[in-house]
């Protein structure tokens, strides 16, 4: 992605960060050959940036990748370089985008109507399709489009509540793709939604009705609908016009674990009907009165029993194959219990499952191009109750920020998905932070009050700061989760460093009163040892301990007997010393004079645990070291086994000999993940408890302890010598590879070819009348005029994506 800097109002593309990206910046002269040149793109002026027009310029560049695929360009122009007339002058310059067709334009858009790349996109395609997908506002103008397309094509209709969203530019990719084979008809009326049958016409939800007129054999015969159950996402509508493509019955002549077909490679149920040769006619009726019930969720097959392939035993009847399962087998007495059992049983377990597996693995295309995107658009209907969070404005910032209090302030933008992800979570922490005395939750709108987020240098979003009374803000660079955010406040309550006078509280600050008051928060307490508050090294490390504030605790003891507490040890004052619990025994380091940010690093290094329990938030902390992992993977239930490995590499540790690595363990029940991660390193998952060696920095290979030895410290240490000798054979290798997306990428360049060889080709015009003609029957139905002119009045207009 590019950034955008903001230098003397000048915007500045840095090259290496914008290589990737499709966005054009024209000068007045290459604009001019843009617009002789006759092709569609799509314009944004300006001449300087703030928080908001960064973040806007941001979604552009995305928009830029998309709308390439089909035939129009995205351009910036920088008015501060090239004074381009009606454009970079006026009110409207850092307001308005521009959607061109050569030099003619066909539409202007507030950029908060464009506000991120779902909306650029389906906005600019709905522009450029105004005259191919028609808009309704009435039961009686859909009626119209119905009676055109009798007998010539079929109609898929969009009800799109709210423009802009993820569903409006997938049904506007949907109508590039297939326009040229069905009629698509948009609506955003609740009117339309009582003639579709909608239960609850106030719906927020959007939907997708496929509607068969090609067939109807007289004008006067109605097109029957079938609604799309599915959420409305481009890999969902896909799938249910190949459903509606597909035959309503597939007949075939083997069992049905053998059949083949479009249903299943569609990843949708199948249900199997048997046909006997004495009642052939009457099987394919029935065949065709259940299909047409349950079509656009379930492909039919029938299957005929007088082939001596079909062994299916004769007292099943009906047989059904979900997505990634055996086909199971079945007896009903009747078609309307065929239709009742996939309906209300086996279709709404599979939709149960499918929203589990979404979930879990992502399998929603949405969630691909964006996973945090699809978290807010599916809360999209939840109502954020703000009670516990105060919203700054201009007049209240400075007042609020002041107070003798520490105040934790939010800056996000409301339509950044990042940011309103995040900011529920931030709730949910002011809530439980309700009775806590001396911290106040406060948010900052920056779309509205960027003056307020200039002033701060907020630069990403979103952003969290800690302003404490005298002192400058803190900004909060933990996980972006409820519980991180929580205990991140609340140690920012305990004072850093914490000023200890004598050898019984530093006591209590390890093992007593003083460490209990906190111990829920962290165990780890480290403690800087200096022999008098005279030490050159203490104002260094007060500071580093000002800059790791809410994220661990840490004291200071400046005394004479400081010295009693590296008694014996080869270490001399000033030292630090880390201690993890009161059980474990305590380590000492030597601290040498040095910059508090040299400080910082040495005390996130030293307050890391010597055995960890691995987790996805601190994996990143230990990766750091660059060591070769000792892992041992345990299972979800404590077990005699697992206990005994732990004590047994626990044992090694004050030897010596484990130095070269970084002893860790993953419990499988607390981190499932670590299932996935053992499966990836040996191809297999082998029984628990089990250790390996992953040796990540040289070579990738991982090396995993013999499951019939014994897993004692012995035999760990004759192991590892036979791995570092070369003697042991490495069990598995980490892929050097770019991690791709969980599921396959539909290729709908692709489909766009093969429904119309040669239609995917933008082409400049040779001659004045040199474009394709429309010869798509057009249906005259009265336009939504807030939408603009007619975009594709032109012939010359680009139909489908550029030449690739």
């Amino acid at each position: 992605m590019c950034t955008v800097y903001l230098v003397a109002f000048v915007f500045i593309l840095t090259a290496e960060q914008c290589s990737s990206s499709k966005l054009m910046e024209d000068s007045d002269l290459s604009l001019m050959e843009r617009m002789q040149a006759g092709k569609t793109s799509f314009i944004y002026f300006g001449n300087h940036v703030n928080p908001t027009i960064e973040l806007f310029i941001e979604q552009l560049q995305m928009s830029a990748d998309a709308l390439e695929d089909y035939g129009i360009t995205v351009v910036m122009v920088n008015c501060s370089k090239d004074d381009i007339a009606k454009y970079c002058t006026g009110e409207k310059l850092l307001t308005k985008a521009y959607l061109f067709r050569g030099s003619e334009v066909l539409r202007s858009f507030d950029i908060d109507t464009v506000f991120d790349v779902n909306a650029i996109v389906s906005h600019v395609l709905f522009s450029v399709l105004f005259n191919e997908v028609l808009y309704v506002h009435t039961p009686a103008e859909l009626l119209r489009v119905e009676s055109a397309a009798k007998q010539n094509s079929d109609i898929v209709v969009g009800h799109i509540p709210v423009l802009g969203l993820a569903e409006h530019r997938a049904l506007m990719e949907a109508a590039f793709v297939y326009g040229t084979k069905y009629q698509f008809v948009q609506t955003t009326g609740s009117l339309v939604l009582k003639h579709m049958g909608v239960v609850d016409p106030s719906s927020s939800q959007a939907r997708l009705w496929f509607l068969n007129c090609k067939s109807v054999s007289r004008q006067s015969d109605p097109c029957s609908s079938t609604a799309m159950s599915k959420p409305l996402n481009t890999i969902n509508i896909h799938t249910f016009l190949q459903l509606m493509e597909a035959p309503l019955v597939t007949e075939a002549v083997t069992d049905p674990s053998e059949v083949d077909v479009v249903y299943i490679h569609l990843s949708v149920p199948v249900l199997y009907l048997f046909s006997q040769p004495q009642t052939q006619h009457l099987d394919r009726d029935t065949a065709q009165t259940v299909a047409l019930q349950l079509r656009g969720e379930v492909g039919v097959v029938l299957i005929h029993r007088d082939n001596p392939k079909v062994k299916t035993p004769l007292k099943y009847n009906v047989a059904y194959k979900l997505p990634q399962e055996d086909v199971k087998y079945f007896t009903l007495s009747a078609p309307e219990e065929v239709v009742k059992f996939f309906k209300e049983e086996l279709l709404q377990k599979h939709k149960i499952e499918d929203e589990e597996e979404d979930e879990e693995h992502w399998s929603d295309l949405d969630i691909l191009d964006d996973e945090v995107s699809e978290s807010v658009y599916r809360d999209r209907d939840l109502l954020l109750d703000l009670e516990f969070v105060s919203e700054l404005t201009a007049d209240t910032f400075q007042t609020t920020v002041k107070q003798n209090k520490i105040t934790v302030v939010l800056f996000y933008f409301k339509w950044d998905a990042v940011c309103m992800a995040f900011i529920q979570s931030y709730v949910e922490v002011a809530e439980a932070l309700e009775d806590v005395n001396g911290v106040e939750l406060a948010a900052v709108d920056c779309g509205e009050w960027t003056d307020i987020c200039s002033d701060q240098n907020i630069t990403s979003f979103p952003t969290v700061l800690i302003y404490r009374p005298k002192a400058a803000a803190q900004p909060y660079r933990g996980m972006m989760g409820t519980k991180s955010l929580h205990r991140f406040i609340l140690l920012s309550l305990v004072s850093s460093p914490v000023h200890l006078s004598s050898s019984a509280e530093v006591m209590s600050f390890l093992e007593g009163d003083l460490y209990r008051k906190h111990v829920y928060l962290t165990p780890v307490r480290v403690l800087g040892l200096f022999s008098s508050m005279q030490d050159m090294g203490i104002s260094s490390f007060e500071e580093a301990a000002r800059l790791l504030r809410g994220e661990t605790i840490i004291g200071l003891f400046a005394h004479e007997e400081a010295a009693k507490w590296v008694e014996g040890l080869s270490v001399n004052l000033p030292a630090l010393l880390v201690s993890h619990g009161p059980a474990l025994p305590h380590q000492v380091f030597s601290f040498p004079s040095s910059s508090a940010t040299d400080h910082v690093k040495l005390i996130q290094r030293v307050e890391l645990e010597r055995f960890p329990e691995l987790t996805v938030e601190n994996l990143p902390w230990y990766l750091e070291l660059e060591k070769p992992l000792l892992l041992l993977f345990i299972g979800k239930e404590e077990s005699t086994e697992s206990t005994s490995s732990l004590a047994e590499i626990k044992q090694l540790l004050g030897s010596g000999q484990l130095d070269s690595f970084l002893p860790c363990w993953i419990h499988l029940g607390r981190t499932p993940v670590g299932r996935s991660i053992l499966e990836k390193y040996l191809g297999f998952v082998p029984p628990l408890p089990s250790l390996v060696i992953s040796q990540i920095k040289t070579g990738g290979e991982v090396f995993l302890f013999p499951p019939e030895r014994p897993l004692m410290a012995e035999n760990i240490l004759l192991w590892i010598r036979d791995v570092e000798d070369r003697h042991e054979q490495p069990a598995g290798l980490i892929p050097d590879v770019k991690w791709g997306p969980p599921v396959p990428f539909f290729d709908f360049l692709a489909i766009m070819d093969q429904e119309a060889p040669t239609y995917a080709a933008q082409k400049a015009p040779k001659t004045k009348n040199g474009g394709r003609e429309n010869h798509k029957e057009q249906n005259h139905v009265t336009p939504n005029q807030s939408q603009g002119p007619h975009p594709s009045a032109n012939p010359q207009a680009p139909r489908r994506h550029s030449e690739l």
